[in-house]
């Protein structure tokens, strides 16, 4: 029979720092850690388990007794619900400096590598409405507050159109106003929506796999240019073209209005047909004069003006005079590799999915850049002597991998090659770390400088650059 999960609670707990995954950490009088999801480190607090592990415990904060000097007021009203932006309650100064901590220690503990200074982290001049792509998705039956379900009152109205609660793939919670994108998607959605109520169009109901209405992606970009996709599951021409021709005349600045019908049990675009019912398919990015065509299934860093910053410490750490062969692994759709290749005498990319290739060379031949060459296949498998061979001997590799990290495999062929300089470009440090440690009998860390690409939230990018041992 499976243990029952006895509550616990501990009273005036100081919490002492941030943790993963957005979460605070206090320490129980047992000596387990508690990692809670409502605190700010500073706060005391009383605290409530709600998992236990033979570790530690999980909980939240139900009675605070002194509230944190680095706490700030939340900018949204869905803070708290909404898992989005889990530290918007901690200033932004505070924030950068858990993000910066956190890399750190997971170099040092994970990896036990030796580092020089590190040098400040690279925080976002804009905090909030800076992401170029949101998705949201549509629903029969909203998530409802505990206020509205203790109530007496009828709720007739259960549509949403917003985001899943965190660890329910079922239950959507309506957005009033999101502060991540900026203008016109939160003016998009609530038309959308409105719209669509108004007009007797169904919202999805996933359990029962019915409703017309699937999901809604915006793509803004630094351009000013503008994408929406929505996703039918319900095949319902007269109603699909009611409400894109809707779209297309109440907002006219949008570029590109795109559709799919996906009846599909999953909502992912990748294998889908984009259906194009006005303007074009894809909207334009732009750096330093390159010109980034970007599709509905295009990867794009989701911060463009702190993707602008990466890059260029990216670039820097490279260290590039113009006479290099440099590798690009994991190059997506190219953005490093053009970045770079004006200060460099020739940029391999290779990517794991083709159409991400196809895109990169279509870039590249649109910017006038003549001087790269980009490959599709699985890492571990096309990055080979054979293909060393075929493409030279790198000067310079550059790697960008997901967060999982790099493989064993690939590892091991980078150590083979053994390039002069390695920029190691990371969303997840942790995992960095670990690649970092296999590298560090032959390679001496040089520099290492963390962004942030993420305010309000727990993530963030780290860059370091690793220099052959000399004999």
């Amino acid at each position: 029979m499976r243990k029952k999960n006895v509550r616990k609670t501990f009273e005036k707990l100081h919490v002492d720092r941030a943790g993963s995954k957005g979460k605070a950490i206090a320490k129980a009088p047992d000596g387990k850690v508690i990692f809670i999801s409502n605190a700010v480190p500073g706060d005391v607090a009383d605290i409530q388990t709600t998992k236990k592990r033979k570790s530690y415990y999980e909980g939240v904060a139900t009675n605070f007794h002194t509230l944190s000097e680095r706490r700030t007021t939340p900018e949204c009203k869905h803070f708290g619900v909404c898992g989005g932006c889990k530290w918007q309650h901690m200033g932004y100064e505070h924030q950068l400096e858990f993000k910066q901590n956190e890399v750190t220690e997971n170099l040092l503990r994970i990896g036990h590598l030796e580092l020089p200074e590190v040098e400040p982290i690279l925080g976002s001049e804009k905090q909030y409405f800076y992401r170029n792509k949101m998705e949201f998705s549509f629903s029969d039956s909203r998530w409802l507050t505990p206020t509205e379900i203790s109530g007496d009152e009828e709720i007739t109205d259960k549509n949403a159109l917003g985001f899943h609660i965190p660890g329910m793939w079922d239950k959507i919670l309506d957005i009033e106003k999101c502060h991540l994108q900026p203008d016109p998607s939160n003016a998009i959605r609530l038309e959308v929506k409105h719209f669509s109520e108004t007009n007797g169009l169904s919202f999805f109901n996933p359990r029962r796999q019915e409703g017309m209405l699937r999901t809604l992606m915006i793509r803004t970009s630094s351009t000013g240019e503008v994408m929406v996709l929505i996703q039918f599951y319900e095949d319902d021409k007269e109603k699909r073209e009611l409400l894109l021709n809707h779209i297309a005349i109440t907002f006219p600045e949008i570029t590109s209005l795109l559709y799919v019908i996906n009846q599909k049990a999953n909502d992912t675009l990748y294998d889908q047909e984009i259906l194009c019912f006005a303007g074009r398919d894809h909207i334009f990015e732009e750096m330093e004069g390159l010109r980034f065509k970007i599709n509905a299934k295009s990867f794009y860093q989701t911060n463009s003006e702190q993707a602008y910053e990466l890059y260029k410490i990216a670039r820097e750490f490279a260290g590039l005079k113009g006479d290099e062969l440099v590798y690009d692994l994991y190059t997506g759709t190219g953005t490093i590799a053009q970045f770079i290749a004006k200060k460099a005498k020739h940029v391999v990319g290779i990517e794991a999915v083709p159409d991400a290739i196809e895109a990169a060379k279509a870039n590249a031949k649109d910017n006038g850049i003549g001087n790269t060459s980009f490959f599709a296949g699985d890492m571990r498998k096309i990055f080979n002597k054979e293909f060393i061979e075929l493409n030279g001997q790198p000067d310079v590799i550059i790697t960008d991998p997901p967060r999982e990290g790099m493989h064993p495999a690939v590892v091991e062929q980078i150590l083979k090659i053994h390039p002069d300089r390695i920029v190691y470009v990371s969303c997840n440090s942790a995992t960095q770390a670990r690649d970092l440690a296999l590298l560090k009998e032959d390679y001496t860390i040089s520099r290492v400088r963390a962004v942030d690409m993420f305010p309000q939230t727990h993530h963030v990018e780290n860059v370091v650059l690793l220099e052959k041992k000399q004999p």
